[in-house]
This record gives structure tokens, sequence and C-alpha cells, in this order.
């Protein structure tokens, strides 16, 4: 899409000068992705402090056929918030909790609250957002809500659409949808909210969202078991589940090589298990009674060792070793990103899928690429893999991606003989949106009728999901 010149002044007349800027400095921290692999541009940048001058924005954007891309805390990793000429509306003066109601186990935020804080505010009121991700001190409510983020809790609480009760959008025309409820049940039509969130700022901007709370935890525990091999993880699981009574909060699976690079680059990781053993299990279990996940954490490991699931474990003996072991997982892309670029795949499967797709996928995608090694870990809770394709040495850059691109139609072709979806949890932005036009026709042609529908003008962050396309 080409946008028309930008008329600076139209666009900016009657707005607090502090809702707007064309300042350098301040534009340059908004045109960059986080992996560093699209850096755009934008003459002018937007930030909104309320959603009434959201509302005026969009509506002067839409009179003038000006593109808009929504951003959070910049943390996507599917190129779709970095901007080439659209006006950018950055959400992060809108940053207010306006409300933790404790008897309805629902709080009420800004689009700009940043992940932590809202977890952090709901603790103090004795409440749980279970929402949990490595890029949680960053990430912005609004941009969680505009991808569908999960995180490693999505096997108890479910992805985000799962903790959203209601939403306040501007819609690309500047008016209000007005739905911030705090209702469990409200059967009064189209459930208009879920037409929002994982569309990717594409019809209209959240400005806020009133999300469930859940009572704390009375004791956590968790710990880091050997297993043999995907499939022995799977099984592990299933043990695990039956054991508890499903008090399984998250289940991770490590690989030997992504540890390796987490204790190489991350300063002060280290692998708490004996010989970097090439299967590990990341366990959280979670329960109402004081002191009761750790014994029956142990249980659970014991009996597991006994059935030969796994063949060494340690167990987290305090808050800070819990962290620690927390902190390697969500160190992995961090590892990753020191070690070089890497073809990234984000993909689904089901969970009884899950290890015969690794495997075959494994072997076909380092026979296809020559000096590269699989990167794998992930969700197996939820059957999320981010299985990634690297080169063995460090410091490979976009040219190692570009020769991977063969590998990575045919893991994507693998994801589709398997039952799953070629993104998991973090979008399609421009990265995926060839794959997505080409693999699913139908559902690509009603979500451009709903686009069309809500955005006729088209200037909501045009290039993503099916849009133009990207450029680096």
């Amino acid at each position: 899409m080409n946008a028309p010149a930008i008329d600076i002044a139209r666009l900016t007349e009657g707005l607090d000068p502090r809702a707007w800027s064309t300042d350098e400095a301040d534009i340059a921290t908004h045109v960059r992705d986080w992996r560093g692999r699209y850096t755009g541009h934008t003459p002018l940048l937007f930030k909104p402090g309320s959603t009434q001058e959201v509302s005026r924005i969009l509506a002067a954007c839409n009179a003038a056929r000006i593109p808009v891309q929504p951003q959070g805390g910049l943390t996507g990793l599917v190129g779709g918030s970095a901007p080439f000429g659209e006006a950018v509306i950055s959400m992060k003066r809108m940053n207010a909790v306006r409300e933790i109601d404790t008897a309805n186990e629902s709080a009420t935020v800004e689009a700009g609250v940043v992940l932590e804080t809202l977890q952090d505010r709901a603790k103090e009121a004795g409440k749980l957002f279970p929402l949990s991700l490595g890029a949680q001190g960053s990430a912005m409510i609004g941009g969680l809500l505009s991808t569908n983020a999960g995180g490693v809790h999505v096997l108890r609480y479910g992805m985000m659409r799962d903790l959203v009760l209601g939403l306040e959008v501007v819609l690309p025309d500047g008016r209000v949808l007005s739905g911030l409820s705090g209702l469990r049940k409200n059967n009064t039509g189209y459930d208009l909210k879920q037409l929002f969130i994982g569309a990717e700022g594409t019809l209209g901007v959240i400005t806020a969202a009133t999300l469930k709370l859940f009572p704390r935890p009375a004791s956590t525990a968790v710990a880091l078991a050997v297993v043999d091999d995907p499939h022995g993880a799977v099984s592990l699981l299933d043990h695990l589940k039956n054991q508890t009574g499903g008090a399984v909060a998250a289940f991770e699976l490590i690989q030997s090589f992504a540890m390796e690079l987490v204790c190489r680059h991350v300063p002060g990781a280290r692998n708490p298990l004996a010989g970097n053993p090439a299967w590990m299990a990341l366990i959280e279990l979670t329960s109402a009674e004081p002191d009761r996940a750790s014994a029956m954490m142990e249980t659970a490991l014991e009996s597991a060792f006994a059935r030969g699931l796994i063949s060494d474990a340690a167990l987290a003996q305090s808050e800070a070793q819990a962290a620690s072991f927390w902190h390697l997982r969500e160190s992995i892309p961090d590892g990753e990103k020191s070690h070089g670029r890497s073809a990234k795949h984000d993909v689904s499967v089901p969970v009884s899928r899950m290890a015969d797709f690794m495997a075959e996928a494994t072997r076909d995608a380092e026979a296809m690429i020559e000096g590269s090694r699989v990167i794998a870990f992930g969700h197996v809770g939820d059957g999320n893999v981010h299985f990634n394709v690297a080169a063995r040495e460090e410091g490979a850059g976009e040219e190692f991606v570009t020769k991977a691109a063969p590998a990575t139609r045919h893991i994507y072709d693998l994801v589709d003989k398997y039952g799953g979806s070629i993104s998991a949890e973090h979008g399609i932005g421009i990265l995926k949106q060839e794959e997505l036009i080409a693999r699913k026709p139908v559902e690509v042609e009603v979500m451009r009728a709903i686009k069309a529908a809500l955005d006729p003008n088209h200037i909501m962050n045009p290039r993503v999901i099916f849009g133009a396309g990207g450029r680096t």
C-alpha cells in the first residue's frame, strides 16, 4: 500500500503536544522489531494518553486515508511492529490500571499496562493474573491481546483470549466500541471482542480490557527432570496429570543444544542437571494447600522414576531456585539470538503427535540444510513447539535464514500433515503471511471480508496477516 503524503499539521490539530512527535530520536525507538530483522520508518509518532485521543487520531487518519500502525511494547516476533511509512500509534502513555475487582476476580487495565505491572497489582490484591512469558517486563496488554499471546501457563489457564471478559476498542473511523464488562455470562449476539483478539491491529485499536483474575496458589513446586526424548516427555506429562489430579500448571521441554546456548551466552546461567542431558522437562505444580505442591511433586517424580519415565531430576528448594530454573527456560531466545540468526518456526500440533512431528522435522531439516542444527523447545503441555533451525557454528546472518527457506516450507508441510498450525502464539505479521494465504485460502477470504466491513479504507496495520508484504 502506497501511503499518501502525511499532513502532520492537519492530523495533529487540537491534540495535546504530548500526544504526538516528529522527533527523530523519539521515532527511532519505534521503527525496529525485537529480532532486528526489520527496520522501517515513519514521519509521525502518535502517543495518545486517552481513549478520546485515540478516537480523534483514527478519525483524522481515516478521513485522510493515512495508514496507521498500533504498537505496544515492541516484543513481537513476526515483523508486525516495524512501520514502513505508516503513522505509528504507541500505547505507552495509556498505562493506567483502572480497577481491580477482587470480588468479581477481574482487572480493568489500559492497553499500555506492562504485563509484569498487572501481575504485581493482582498479587497485591491477593489474586493471580496467570499469563507469563519471557518478555513480561516490557510486553504490554494491548499487544498481548492483539497477538493472542500464550506463554507458559496455557496448559492450566488458556491463551490470552481465554482470559478476556471485555474490551474497549476504537474502530478505524474513530467510533468507540465500549465493552468493558466484567460479566462471565453475556449472551447478547456476536462475541465481538474475539474479533479483535489476535487480529494484530488490523481492525481497530484496543485501548483497554477487563481481564480475569484467579485465586493465588497457596504452594508451588518447580522441578527439572531428565527424559529420554519428546515421546518420553509426553508420557511424563500424562503421568503427572494423572498423579496430581490436574495440578500441572506448566510443562516445558528443553533440548540440550538450547541449554548449551543459554549457559554459553547468558551470564550466571548454569544447568543444575549433570552432563547436560539431551532432553529435559521443566515442570510446575500448584496447589490451593500450603506445602502440598512440593509433596505432590516428590511423589509424582518418585513414581515416574520407578516407571522409567525419568532418569534424574532436580526439585527447586526455594523460590529463588525455582526462579533460576525458569530463567534458564526463558533465556533460550536470548541464547539463540547471541548464537546468530536462525529460521524460527512457532508451530503447534496435537500433543499426542508432537513427538513424531519433532522427530521427522528434525531429521529432514538437518538433512536439507548443510551445517544446520535444530533448536527445539517449548510448551509440550499445549502442543506448541518453537522449532528453530540454526547454524552449527556461531555468527550466522540473514543469509542463513534465506538458505533455510526450503526447510521452512517443508516444516510447514509437516505441520499440515500432523494437523497443526504454522503459528501457535506469535501471530502472522509479515513473516508468515505468504504461507497463511497459500495454506488457508478460505479463512483468509473470510478475514478479508471482515476487514473490509470494519476498515473499508484499509488504514489499520495494512501490511500484516494478508497485507501487501514487508520490506527489509
